[in-house]
This record gives structure tokens, sequence and C-alpha cells, in this order.
């Protein structure tokens, strides 16, 4: 559905029935959880092809990032949607004796999700579970540059909801998304991208202070301390990098390695990289492509920004980059001013944290960080000294794999989190209400005040 079928009517239908109460019931809100649920699965082999087409994504790997982390999100919700949507009881304190305080969790009413290409399915659908088990109705507007994924995903809400309850809109995203927002007032935004159109968005959302989330990006580094075991730091980065051909916003977007292991680690990358992609990247069942060619091209102009040690091979008719490392980087050169969001790895190297925390202070407050030591003191420091998103230590990117960690970025990288229960927490209004019996009404708390100074000091601290 192109920007020139957005039509106030289909949304304000929404909004109606919204209104209705019907999304608010928890019986309705579990039954179009399960629904979903058995639709992803009855179209999975739908959704392997799809995502092989756009991106050529193995089964395995479609399972892995895209729809077993989908099915993992619904699970989570069926199995504690009675427990997230009952009242929380709170304290009340002296002051307010003998009243008690509880706090509800209202739906948001009808929201808006925009999701990327680069995991089309999941991030479509993560914050999808979440509205759904807010109580919401919900406007998707899935990335026209991963089409067939979309067209899967059109395929699947139409078939399970109903237009009125949850409705996609295709087409190009800057007519599609301006005409949307601008066409109607909906109660909360919820963006996955670039830092670019994340801007643009929020202040669409501005004018009619709009609610956002934003998920987005940045340069995340990943720190490889001298008392890191080299091997599987190696490994553990290489398949963070690569995967999807380094199309994640999480993967790492460059390496400081310290100086008295930096010439054992990059054997040990060449040899993860052969070990998980072969001779020939460009034959391996595991590795991806690039998704389009304006993309390809920005990669293929960043491998002039470094020396070349490890890949550098491309194939524009295949839309293929072999995993390529890079050194001798100018901190100043592009590749170090942008999210690379491709299968380029620059590396450095680093005697003391200062000197690294120099270079990544360049571009501050990345989406991830991650840092393989040994060291406790070592990781607490780092811990410290870095704001990040999420990360981890001795790992990389799946930590966005665990349902009950919140995701999200802070500051440049993003606004709000995600996932499992901080995806319901993220589509629901928390409502605090405060409840007081009319049996006991102290004169005190009325005036006239004078000479109850002392009193007040006691009871309000």
């Amino acid at each position: 559905m192109s920007s020139t079928n957005v039509s106030s009517l289909q949304l304000n239908a929404m909004r109606n029935y919204y209104e209705s109460g019907a999304t608010k019931l928890f019986d309705f809100r579990k039954q179009q959880l399960r629904l979903l649920k058995e639709a992803i699965l009855k179209y999975e082999h739908e959704i392997n092809n799809a995502l092989y087409t756009d991106l050529k994504k193995s089964a395995e790997e479609t399972y892995a990032t895209e729809t077993g982390l989908v099915l993992a999100d619904i699970n989570m919700a069926l199995k504690n949607l009675y427990h997230w949507m009952k009242p929380a009881y709170a304290k009340t304190n002296l002051l307010n004796f003998p009243s008690s305080s509880k706090i509800l969790h209202d739906p948001k009413g009808v929201v808006l999700i925009i999701s990327p290409w680069n995991y089309p399915l999941q991030l479509l659908l993560i914050p999808l579970v979440g509205a759904i088990a807010g109580g919401n109705c919900i406007v998707l507007k899935p990335s026209e540059l991963a089409s067939a994924t979309a067209n899967v995903v059109e395929k699947i809400i139409s078939e399970i909801f109903s237009g009125e309850y949850i409705k996609v809109y295709q087409g190009e995203g800057n007519e599609v998304v301006p005409a949307l927002i601008n066409s109607f007032r909906f109660d909360h935004i919820f963006y996955t991208g670039s830092i670019a159109v994340g801007k643009i968005i929020y202040q669409l959302a501005a004018k009619d202070l709009i609610p956002v989330t934003l998920e987005l990006g940045g340069k995340s580094p990943a720190v490889v301390e001298d008392d890191a075991d080299i091997k599987t730091s190696a490994q553990r980065i290489v398949f963070g990098k690569f995967a999807n051909a380094g199309q994640t916003c999480i993967a790492p977007d460059y390496l400081l390695v310290h100086t008295d292991i930096i010439e054992k680690f990059i054997i040990e990358l060449k040899k993860a990289i052969k070990n998980f992609y072969g001779e020939d990247a460009k034959q391996s069942y595991d590795y991806g492509k690039i998704i389009n060619e304006k993309r390809f091209d920005t990669l293929v102009n960043y491998l002039n920004d470094g020396e070349k040690i490890i890949g550098g091979k491309y194939d524009r008719s295949k839309l293929f980059i072999e995993p390529t490392v890079l050194k001798n980087i100018s901190i100043d050169s592009s590749i170090m001013k942008e999210e690379i969001f491709g299968p380029i790895l620059p590396i450095f190297s680093f005697s003391n944290m200062e000197e690294a925390l120099a270079i990544i202070k360049k571009n501050e407050n990345p989406l991830a960080f991650y840092l393989f030591t040994s060291g406790k003191k070592k990781e607490n420091k780092w811990l410290e000294k870095v704001a990040f998103g999420g990360g981890c230590v001795n790992n990389a990117i799946w930590h966005f794999s665990n349902t009950h960690l919140p995701f999200g970025g802070i500051g440049n990288s993003g606004i709000g989190a995600y996932h499992g229960k901080h995806s319901f927490y993220t589509f629901t209004h928390a409502k605090p209400v405060m409840k007081t019996p009319s049996w006991f009404d102290p004169a005190i708390k009325y005036p006239p005040f004078k000479g109850k100074l002392k009193l007040f000091k006691k009871l309000i601290r």
C-alpha cells in the first residue's frame, strides 16, 4: 500500500475500535498472541524464502536471528501476560496514611511501528508482540528495501487480524511515514533504524507531543584486553561482526586490541573467518549479501580508508563483499565517522585504557559495547568508563537474544527500551492511583496550617 493510500478514515476506524475496549481484555490479547504464533509457524517456509531473497539468510540463521527470537518473545508474553496486567501494588508514605497505592498499566492506544531492512521480520514483530500484549491497535510500516519479507508479513497480518486492529502500510518510507504521522495523532511511535531518520521521526512526533521509542545505531566498539582468551574472543567477534554480512546495528563496528596481543589476535581472526565461511565466502551457505547496490557502493568506498589485511574482494553483480579487516586507518576517515553496517572491520591497537577511550569518545554513546578480558577489575573499570546501550563481556551481540534484558540505546543511539516485559511497559502507560478511605480525615491536613510546621517536618521526609 503506497503513501497515497494513507487514509485518515482507516486510521480513525482503528481509533474507534480501540476505544470500544475490545483490545484491552486479557483473553483477547492472549488469543491474538496465539494467532500470531500459529501464523509464524504456518508460514515459516515462506518466511525463510523471503529472507533468503532479501538478504541470502540461511534457514538456520533466519531462525536464530529472526523467527526464533519472535517466537521466544511471544512465548514469554503468553506465560507472563496475566502477571504483567495485574495492578502493581506500591508502598504509601506516612503522610497519606491510611491510603493504599497501586500502578495500573493502561494501553497507549493506536501505535505506529516502523522497522528497518536488516532484520526485517523480528525488528517489526518483536515490538508488535509488546504492542499486542499492551492492549493497543497497531499500524506496521515494514521496510520497502526488504520487500519479500514485507510482503509475507502483510500476508500474515491481513489473514489473521482485522484492519481496524492491526494494519500494514507498505511503500517508500520517506513518503508513507510522514503521511501517516501528519494525517493522524498516534499515541506512540516505535522506530528502529538510522540516527538520521530517527531525528526526522522525532521532529514529526514532537509537533503533537507523541512519545517515541527510537532504536538507533552508532559505532559499537569491541575492546580486547591483553588478558583475553585470544582464540575464543576472535571467534565470537567474527560471528558478531559478519553475521548477516555485517548488517547488524549491534555488530562490533571496530576493534581496539591491546598492543601486546594484536598480532596473535589477527592470526586468530583469519582462522575464524576461514573456519566459518571457507576459502571463498561467496560460496558459503552461512554468508549473506548486501541489501542493495547503493549500500554496496558505500561499503566498497570504505575499503580505501585502510590497509586490507584480511579479505577485501567484492562482486557487485552478487552484492557480495567478503569478510574484511582493515588496519592503518585514520581516526578522521569516513569509515570512522559513520556506522559501517557491513562486513568491514577496522582494527586499532592500544597500550592503555586512556588511548582506547579517546577513540571511543570520538563516537560517544554506542548502541553496544563488547569487552574481552579475564580480569574482574578491568571489567568493572571499562563498564564504568563507557556509556552504552547494552553489551557483553567476553561475547558479542548475543545479549539481544536474552528476552529478560531490556534492549535500547542511550544518547545518540536511542531512546527507550524493549524486549520481554520491557516491550509491554513501552506500549503501556504506568498509571498510579492512590485510594484514601473516608473514615479517617485528620484536621492537620487542612488549613489553617499555622503552628503545624514541626509536625509536617516529621511526616514529610
